[in-house]
């Protein structure tokens, strides 16, 4: 019986390891690719090279969504959460496909800037949703497991692109808001993503004229992340390693 319940306990355990590794792969991607491909979308969204850059942006940005679902799975036996969580990122992201789809138009969206303010709420409550869970996760348990250091690296760049989300939806009630004149969607994302990206690295970002709000939420950014690597550190280093039979490979 206490077998049974250890080898589930470690199949979940490494369920989980994968679902964090996957993350922390994809927000890699996204972030490199944000960070090169972004210039291509600075001249505007209708040459053929920014149109393939959407694209691509797209296609991680969809993975990215069904991998936050994913590893929501492993922190709830709530089918009912589980299964609302789905349906409202199917439809989300769905709409948000057609209504920005590069090469012509699917959805006619009459008020873009409400549309995209609904699509990037909702998306920015899922992170959020999906980092509250995964920082309770890794402050729980009692040993030092592979999937606790995968998840200290999701929950770290997630804060950057959470935090590059809130900065958009502030772009996208107030344009200009980050001080540039980037037109709203993912053009306007991939700079603010690039801005929390620098706050969260401790480097300047090199945008000096941002507003007021979003100059104080990127100190908040940095407080945070700073007295998150503190905690993580101190909680990681404090636990003892699985004795080695329980070890997790």
């Amino acid at each position: 019986m206490k077998k049974n319940l250890l080898s589930s306990l470690f199949r979940a355990t490494n369920e989980k390891q994968k679902d964090y590794r996957n993350l922390v792969l994809i927000e890699i991607v996204i972030i490199v690719l944000g960070l090169t491909l972004s210039e291509f979308l600075l001249e505007g969204t209708s040459t053929p090279t920014s149109k393939f850059v959407i694209t691509i942006f797209s296609f991680f940005g969809v993975l990215y969504a069904f991998l936050l679902w994913d590893l929501l799975r492993n922190f709830t036996t709530s089918k009912r959460l589980i299964r609302i969580y789905l349906i409202v990122l199917i439809a989300t992201i769905g709409t948000g496909i057609l209504g920005e789809f590069p090469y012509y138009t699917i959805l006619d969206i009459p008020n873009r800037p409400l549309y995209l303010l609904i699509i990037h709420t909702i998306l920015f409550a899922m992170e959020v949703t999906v980092i509250s869970f995964a920082i309770g996760d890794l402050f729980s348990g009692e040993y030092l497991t592979p999937d606790k250091l995968w998840g200290a690296a999701c929950v770290f760049l997630m804060t950057g692109q959470t935090f590059g989300s809130l900065f958009d939806l502030i772009c996208i009630m107030k344009p200009g808001s980050l001080g540039t004149n980037t037109e709203l969607g993912f053009a306007n994302y991939s700079q603010c993503v690039t801005y929390s990206m620098g706050i969260l690295g401790g480097m300047d970002p090199g945008f000096p004229n941002v507003s007021t709000l979003i100059r104080n939420i990127s100190i908040l950014e940095a407080v945070w992340s700073n007295l998150f690597v503190v905690l993580i550190i101190g909680k990681l280093m404090g636990l003892p390693r699985p004795p080695k039979e329980q070890t997790i490979n």
